[in-house]
């Protein structure tokens, strides 16, 4: 129900604007989020729109339950909340005045202060509450939870149901929500891994803006109260400002994070922001930080330097113009804020001094974490959270240490290490007393009915060792406060207090009778106390680790025995001691106490792996063993949580760490000889806990009634399982109840109780969180107890007027054991100087009776006198004291040797070092007329440099590899002897038939000289080419100038990254080494030692220049005095202070000074006679002498005035040289050190890096032996393909000779060529000689390398078809075959075949080698894949000590004038982004930029260049090119025309002269002749033939004349009978015919003329070829006129024949025979083909005309 109608309007406005925006938005969401708005608008049409939305049960987790089991899942119910988590940030919120909020594990508790009333709400994802936050108008606050996805719920404040749900702004955790200042929107800031910034428009549940905060662990994040678009976010050592930016994108999160320059990083755990935009922060020091911008203006601290408070500062309101402080002392101060805003830091320093205006001191024992004020307008209620909070509401500070219940009541007591023991009354929800102690308490246990039957006895440990026994009791039962009301309800009194241990007590356990009080501590140890009235000590026993628990056996056990549970995985098992033995006086030690040990070893392992093998057992056996994980022992081991009997001798145990999820079943081992430090036991039995792998259990117990188990558990939570009979018998752990109760993360309950009548479940965790749960429902509960209170003990009888107990205060206080060893020490030590005391007493008695025996014995006569000797009793005592004196002598002295030989040598070390070191001794030299001082510097004596750095480097075996391998590849290289070449000469096919003129045999001679120099000629161009080709780069060539500048230019310009980068990568020029460094430091001593000795040299010159000029002062001063002598007294001048010699500046000799004045108190000459009187002129003499004298008096004075302040300038000078001299001296002395830290790191990774560097020489040194390995087999493999090349080439030469020796139209070729390429079965070549020649069969085993080298295969197999079971026979000579031409063939066949064989051997190392190469590349890449590892750990080590190197702090003196970084007019107060370099260094980077320019500009105008000249040459190449390929296609044209093919023209032309062609030419001449004298009579008879032909043509041709006439009368006929036609007809055919004929006419008029250009291209064609020698037709006549053209449309038929008959030829007259008849028979074509177009116009003209009479030779 809403509070009121305005209210309700409110939210129901909020509402409907809420469902408005979300149906706009929802037209532009994507398909899945308008499925879940449907669901949402679904859900608020269901309930209403002012409905809640989300059903809070629903939402809220809730506790696990087993399905299998029957346990209710409301088993536990929450009762009440008595802890605080104070160790969290910014749990306290403050709802209104009377309710707070905070967070409290799993639960969010909304106390009201007035009532104590608290209302819970649970944490939904069950796994923990990150922060909380609350609506600036209280009517809403916000949860942030943890878990995986956590989700932030805004809850209704009034009616605590969930509101609204935001989801996806965090993977883990919340740290850190808050509202801004109108409640509009929501931010939130989550933890690791992803620590994101989420900006929430809550209302709507959507993401506004987000964005990575850092990449460190954010305690707070707020909104500005000033400007809404601001934000703030700190945490772990940064502070970060925010702010709302529109970018073209949209609205973006921009973050800008806080620089503290000079200012030392600080957590900042609170600020406030102030209205002009600054911020003030606190630090970890205490002082205030004032944030301008990005970048921290001043640090304000109080007056003297003081910090502003004692510890944590947090600044945390504006309160009326004053900012308001609080710290970790416990003081809450106001600071003026004007005086804060304006502050600023002075010159030498960026402190600003103030003082709080007012103060306010919470406590003195009181840190304070948090200060929230009441959000209700005019409020003046402040709340603060402190770690020992007071006054409104108290609770423990940090985790709970001990808890225990009441068995007759319900009460609990607790303890923490705040040092305060706590009792609540559980029953009524309140605490009842409080107690303080100076140590922190670590255990507590409630004593039992039987030892106390009104169950108000506390047994409680320390930290200090120590136990106190309290007895609480009512206050109001005592008669002293009879008269009044006592504040407590209950009170807690010591009773006794006794120190057992040295270290923390962890468990106190009373025995099952109560008779015996058992203490364990962490020092390793158990004591045993008897219980009664006082406590007294019975004795302890030693543990093998800190005391865990402790467990007396239960009643059931025969025998009375304490279980020791160890942290360290022991477990010791001793008797009861027995209180009436009696102890040895001088140690509480029981040494006889029976004991068992065991010693706990994982099994885990082994479980997971029978587990496995129970998974995979259907597998096969093999296959399991291969695949069986390993067997893990932690190591160290597990730590041991806690145990219990099952039964004697049996135990089970809860371990954590590796073995956590299981509960182990032990027993002790019957064999117990075994040291408990070397043993190892293992479980003989296990169960295993259901999803607690790492979430083991920490503390166990029983209900009351042994029908529960209850279990706390790492994470927080509780878990309950319902046991059968015989409880500690556990069968099983599956069914469980689980209840997440603590902090999941560092709330691990540590202590779980159930109250002595199994209504109540009381939990402590690590959390600081208490909590108490009913098994009742709250009304249920409520109606059984109604209202009803615990019982306090009442005061026993006469505890008034007891007197207080005095209690352990001192925390050096003695144990009770160390206390009686240092008693029985100090008793015996007594003894002993009784002892000692009475023996000297004794002994000087008797030396008294001895000196009066000597004395009376002196008193005697002398003959009465006994000797010396005589007063010994006996002599053997003498000798036996003064052997004994001489043995002690020497057992001293052997003692002391090892202590002698130590201090000579310190001795020896020390003069080394400080006198025998000493090059000389120091110098110090004195102004004479001032105080400077100058003095020699303490010089060391140079060591020796080591071998190691003064012995020069042995070349390396990489090097000596290297050399090694370049010769072998260049002997490799060398070429090999090129395989002989043949010369192939076609043999004489058959001798001369023809006698050859001499002009031919000249020709044949020169055609050999000629073929010969081209043969030469064509040799040496080939050599050339080959040349030309080695020397041509390949194609990755790269210009040694170009690859030597991108060298130079990566040295010189270096990695842009800077050395502190992740990834940067040290060059090898810059990686050092401990020798490296060492000989750095030794350059460095040498330079400093060789200025130091200048200065030194230069002191002692100066030094010696004093000596001289005393010496010359001396005979100044000697001069001045006899100049003074003449002089009266009143005339001196008085000298300068002679100058001394110190001692210090002659430490060699003892010195002299030079403090003896010269005497000038004589009277002068001049002064004898001053009585007497003198003449005028003896009175002028005297006058001018008395001037000389008074002007050498002043020439000397000034002499010397001159010298002494020339020495003193000199040493002034000197004095400056050496201040600078020695500010250069300490940064190299800085230096140094920082070389000598250095060195340290170097050390300790130089033996790592060696070993990486010799493993990478050894993988570079395998990898240069493949790689010579593999250019020697390429080398190998390019000559021999350049080999296989060559043959090649010689067979295609074989074959052009054996075509060549065939010649043209031989009818024996296709026997000769079978010949020629029959394959033969040979020998090899040394069983030639005696084994005949086999002939090899069709199918031979030669195997061709490549089709393209098999020229023959086709021909074959065309042979062996063609020969079908015919052999052929080579051995004979064919009947009309040359028999030299068949031998010739022969023996081109041998060479054939010897060639095939070089060939295939060829082939056949060539296939090898490239084996050879492929298992190199393979072993190369195998190799180059270890060196890259090897070179990437190098790296990795070399990165390493960068990052290390790094790290160290390298001091850099500076002054203002050296500081050029200026940013907006001043130095930034942070330097850390600026880069130290030196003046010559900057002077050369600015250099530099003028260079780089230039060099750019000049690289620009290279680029461009070389860029013009790549496109010429790609231009040039094209053409290039483009000419070859017009020059190739011309050639192979020129020779198509010349040749009818394509010839090999080097072969042509190293043809020399054939005498057969020659001989056949001379035939043809011959033949020629006889044909034209034939073909000249066969034209006599064609003549005649042609002239009978004519006449029977001339008769034939008046037939047609008549038979034209004939047509012409039918054609009148015709005509006329088509008169009438023509009238009705139309013209329009005829004239189309007449068009059509005339264009036929033209275009026949054109062929013609086309013919006859293309018959003069040929003619020139044919004329140019037959210039060349070459056999063609003979020479051209001109061509014939074109044919007049004659119009025939008509006659389409024949003008196709006519179309298709071939172009005239032109007769050509020449004496050759055999073109005669072709230029006949053409004539005769072309005039049968003219006679039959005149014909067919002829029959045309008739038909249109009539008769026409043909002009030529009557032809019509």
């Amino acid at each position: 129900m809403w509070h009121t109608e305005q209210e309700r309007g409110e939210r129901e406005e909020e509402a409907i604007v809420g469902l408005e925006w979300r149906v706009y938005k929802a037209d532009r969401l994507s398909l899945q989020e308008r499925w879940s708005f449907l669901l949402w608008l679904n859900k608020a049409i269901r309930y209403g729109v002012l409905a809640d939305v989300y059903q809070t049960k629903e939402l809220h987790s809730r506790a696990c339950v087993t399905p299998s089991t029957d346990t209710p899942q409301d088993l536990l119910h929450l009762s009440h909340s008595f802890g605080y988590d104070s160790g969290r940030r910014a749990n306290l919120k403050l709802l209104d005045d009377t309710t707070l909020m905070y967070i409290a594990g799993n639960q969010v508790v909304l106390l009201d202060t007035s009532t104590r009333q608290q209302r819970y709400v649970r944490s939904c994802s069950g796994q923990g509450i990150g922060s909380i936050a609350v609506h600036p108008r209280c009517e809403y606050f916000a949860v942030a939870e943890k878990g995986n996805q956590p989700n932030i719920t805004v809850y209704e404040y009034s009616s605590l149901g969930a509101y609204r749900i935001l989801r996806g702004g965090a993977e883990r955790v919340y740290s850190s929500v808050t509202f801004n200042h109108d409640g509009s929107l929501l931010a939130s800031v989550s933890g690791a891994p992803d620590h994101m910034l989420t900006l929430w428009s809550w209302r709507q549940e959507e993401v506004m803006l987000s964005s990575r905060a850092v990449s460190q662990e954010v305690y707070r994040v707020t909104f500005s109260p000033h400007n809404p678009e601001l934000l703030t976010t700190s945490g772990s050592g940064h502070i970060k400002f925010w702010k709302m930016a529109s970018t073209f994108t949209g609205l973006k999160l921009q973050g800008l994070m806080g620089h503290f320059g000079t200012t030392a990083a600080t957590d900042v755990e609170g600020y406030v922001e102030l209205p002009d935009g600054k911020v003030v922060s606190g630090s970890d020091w205490g002082n205030l930080l004032l944030w301008d911008g990005n970048a921290i203006k001043v640090e304000i601290c109080r007056k003297t330097e003081r910090s502003c408070h004692a510890g944590t500062v947090q600044p945390f309101a504006l309160e009326d113009g004053q900012l308001m402080t609080f710290g970790s002392d416990g003081v809450i101060r106001a600071w003026d804020l004007e005086s804060i805003n304006t502050a600023e830091g002075s010159s030498h320093s960026s402190r600003c001094e103030l003082e709080p205006t007012n103060e306010l001191v919470v406590g003195h024992n009181v840190c304070l974490w948090s200060v929230v004020k009441s959000p209700l307008p005019h409020s003046c209620f402040w709340l603060a959270q402190a770690a020992d909070p007071e006054c409104l509401l108290a609770f423990h500070a940090g985790a709970i240490q001990g808890l225990d219940v009441s068995g007759e009541s319900d009460l609990m007591a607790t303890t923490a290490l705040d040092g305060s023991v706590k009792v609540f009354d559980f029953l009524s929800k309140r605490e009842l007393s409080s107690s303080g102690f100076t140590q922190g308490g670590t255990a507590l246990r409630w004593a039992p009915p039987s030892v106390n039957q009104r169950g108000a006895l506390l047994v409680t440990g320390f930290e200090d060792g120590v136990v106190r026994l309290l007895e609480l009791y009512e206050p109001q039962g005592l008669l002293m406060v009879a008269r009044g009301r006592a504040k407590e309800d209950a009170k807690l009194r010591l009773k006794q207090a006794f120190k057992p241990h040295n270290a923390p007590v962890t468990a106190v356990a009373y025995d099952r009778n109560g008779e015996l009080l058992a203490t364990g501590s962490s020092d390793c140890t158990v004591f045993f106390f008897t219980a009664g009235e006082e406590y007294k000590p019975i004795g302890f026993v030693r543990v093998p680790g800190p005391v865990q628990a402790l467990e007396w056996s239960p009643h059931s056990h025969n025998e009375n025995r304490l279980l020791i549970l160890c942290q360290n995985g022991h477990v010791v098992e001793v008797h009861r001691p027995d209180p009436e033995a009696q102890t040895t006086a001088n140690t509480f030690q029981l040494h006889d106490l029976p004991r068992r040990s065991f010693r706990f070893r994982s099994i885990k392992s082994r479980v997971q792996v029978r587990d496995w093998q129970s998974a995979t057992a259907s597998e096969g056996e093999e296959e399991m063993e291969e695949e069986l994980p390993p067997i893990h022992i932690p190591d160290p081991p597990s730590p041991l949580y806690c145990g219990f009997y099952s039964e004697p001798g049996h135990f089970w145990l809860s371990m954590g760490g590796f073995d956590s999820g299981f509960l182990y079943h032990c027993q002790f081992s019957e064999d117990q000889d075994e040291d408990p430090d070397h043993r190892w036991d293992e479980p003989f039995d296990f169960l295993r806990v259901h999803d607690s792998d790492h979430d083991p259990i920490r503390s166990v117990t029983f209900s009351s009634r042994r029908q529960l188990l209850l279990c706390g558990m790492h994470s927080g939570s509780i878990r309950v399982y319902p046991l059968q009979p015989g409880y500690r018998r556990l069968s099983s752990m599956e069914a469980c109840w689980q209840l997440s109760a603590h902090d999941n993360h560092y709330g691990h309950l540590q202590h779980i109780r159930c109250s002595y009548d199994d209504l109540f479940v009381l939990t402590a965790g690590d959390d600081g969180n208490i909590f108490s749960f009913s098994l009742l429902p709250p009304e249920e509960l409520h109606k059984a107890l109604q209202g009803q209170g615990a019982e306090v003990p009442a005061p026993r009888l006469g505890l008034g007027k007891e007197v207080l107990c005095q209690d352990i205060v001192d925390p050096e206080a003695l144990s009770m054991e160390t206390a009686r060893q240092k008693q029985q020490q100090n008793r015996q030590r007594q003894q002993a100087q009784l002892k000692l005391t009475a023996k000297q007493k004794r002994l000087a008695e008797l030396q008294t009776k001895l000196k009066q025996l000597q004395r009376d014995n002196q008193s005697l006569p002398e003959h009465f006198r006994l000797m010396p000797e005589e007063l010994q009793m006996d002599q053997r005592f003498r000798e036996q004291a003064e052997r004994e004196k001489v043995e002690e002598v020497k057992e001293v002295r052997r003692q002391l040797a090892w202590e002698e030989e130590r201090s000579w040598i310190a001795l020896k070390k020390l003069q080394d070092w400080f006198k025998d070191s000493l090059e000389s001794k120091e110098v110090c030299v004195g102004a004479i007329c001032s105080d400077h001082r100058v003095s020699t510097y303490h010089l060391l004596a140079l060591t020796e440099p080591s071998a190691l750095l003064s012995q020069p480097s042995s070349p390396s075996c990489s090097e000596g590899d290297g050399a090694v391998t370049a010769q072998r590849r260049r002997s490799r290289a060398e070429p090999v002897k090129h395989i002989e070449e043949e010369v192939l000469r076609p043999l004489v096919a058959r001798p001369a038939g023809v006698k050859l003129a001499d002009g031919q045999i000249e020709r044949l001679r020169k055609a050999a000289e000629k073929a010969e120099q081209a043969r030469a000629k064509i040799q040496k161009r080939k050599q050339e080419w080959d040349q030309l080709y080695a020397e041509r780069p390949k194609q990755n060539y790269e210009d040694p100038q170009d690859v030597q500048a991108i060298r130079d230019s990566r040295e010189n310009i270096g990695d842009l990254k800077l050395k502190s980068a992740e990834d940067f990568t040290v060059p090898k020029h810059l990686r050092v080494n401990s020798e490296r460094k060492r000989a750095e430091m030794e350059t460095l001593q040498e330079k400093i030692h060789e200025k130091q000795a200048e200065m030194n040299k230069a002191i002692l010159a100066l030094r010696d220049s004093k000596g001289h000029l005393m010496v010359e002062l001396q005979a100044q001063a000697e001069q001045l005095q006899r100049v003074q002598k003449l002089l009266p007294p009143r005339l001196h001048c008085p000298p300068p202070l002679p100058p001394t010699i110190l001692g210090e500046e002659t430490p060699e000799s003892s010195g002299s000074t030079l403090d003896q004045r010269l005497p000038l108190r004589e009277h002068s000459l001049l002064a004898l006679d001053e009585g007497a009187e003198r003449s005028q002129l003896e009175e002028e003499l005297l006058k001018e002498k008395e001037i000389h004298l008074l002007h050498m008096q002043d020439s000397v004075v000034d002499e010397m005035k001159t010298s002494v302040c020339q020495f003193d300038l000199e040493l002034l000078l000197c004095y400056h040289k050496v201040k600078k001299l020695n500010c250069q001296l300490k940064l190299a002395d800085l230096h140094r050190l920082t070389l000598d830290q250095e060195l340290l790191l170097l050390k300790e990774v130089d033996k790592r890096e060696d070993s990486l560097q010799e493993k990478l020489n050894k993988r570079e040194k395998e990898e240069n032996s493949v790689m010579s390995k593999l250019d020697e087999c390429h080398e190998e493999l390019a000559l021999k393909r350049r080999a296989i090349v060559k043959v090649q080439e010689r067979e295609k030469s074989l074959a052009a000779a054996f075509q060549a020796s065939l010649g043209d139209d031989n009818k024996f070729e296709e026997f000769l060529t079978k010949v020629f390429k029959k394959k033969i079965k040979r020998v090899e070549k040394d069983q030639r000689g005696s084994q005949e020649e086999e002939e090899s069969d069709e199918n031979s085993d030669e195997v061709d390398w490549d089709d393209e080298d098999d020229d023959y295969g086709d021909s074959d197999a065309d042979d062996d078809r063609d020969q079908e079971g015919a052999a052929l026979d080579d051995s004979v000579c064919p009947p009309g075959c040359d028999p030299e031409l068949f031998e010739n063939t022969l023996q081109l066949r041998e060479r054939r075949l010897d060639l095939e064989e070089l060939l295939v051997e060829e082939k056949r190392h060539a296939e090898a080698l490239q084996k050879e190469c492929d298992i190199l590349l393979k072993k190369k890449k195998m190799l180059e894949s270890h060196r890259r590892e090897a070179e990437d750990e190098l790296e990795l080590v070399n990165r390493e000590k960068q990052q290390k190197m790094n790290e160290l702090d390298v001091v850099v003196p500076l002054r203002l004038h050296q500081i050029e970084l200026i940013n907006n007019g001043s130095v930034p107060s942070d330097l850390r982004s600026a880069l130290v370099l030196t003046r010559t260094e900057l002077n050369r980077l600015q250099e530099r930029v003028t260079q780089l320019q230039a060099e750019k500009t000049q690289q620009k105008q290279v680029y461009c260049q070389a860029r013009q000249q790549h496109f010429r040459f790609i231009r040039e190449s094209k053409d290039m090119e483009a000419e070859i390929k017009e020059l190739e296609k011309q050639s192979n044209q020129l020779m198509t025309m010349k040749f009818g093919r394509k010839v090999n023209v080097e072969a042509l032309q190293m043809l020399s002269g054939n005498r057969t062609l020659e001989e056949l030419k001379q035939e043809k001449l011959l033949q020629n002749a006889a044909c034209d004298q034939e073909i000249k009579e066969w034209d006599v008879k064609v003549e005649e033939a042609q002239d009978a032909l004519m006449e029977a043509i001339r008769g034939n041709t008046e037939r047609v004349h008549c038979l034209s006439n004939l047509y012409e009368e039918k054609k009148e006929l015709e005509q006329r009978l088509s008169a009438r036609q023509r009238k009705i007809g139309c013209n329009t055919l005829q004239d189309y015919g007449r068009r059509a004929d005339r264009e036929e006419i033209r275009r026949l008029q054109h062929l013609v003329a086309t013919q006859s250009r293309q018959m003069e291209a040929l003619s020139k064609e044919i004329h140019l070829l037959s210039q060349k020698g070459g056999h063609i037709l003979p020479s051209i006549q001109a061509p014939l006129p074109p044919l007049t053209p004659l119009p025939s449309p008509t006659n389409h038929k024949g003008l196709r024949q006519l179309r298709t008959q071939p172009t005239a030829l032109s007769t050509v007259k020449d004496s050759s025979h055999e073109a005669a008849p072709i230029t006949k028979k053409s004539s005769q074509s072309a005039e049968r083909a003219e006679w039959t177009f005149n014909r067919q116009q002829t029959h045309r003209a008739k038909d249109e005309q009539g008769p026409v009479v043909s002009p030529d030779s009557g032809m019509a």
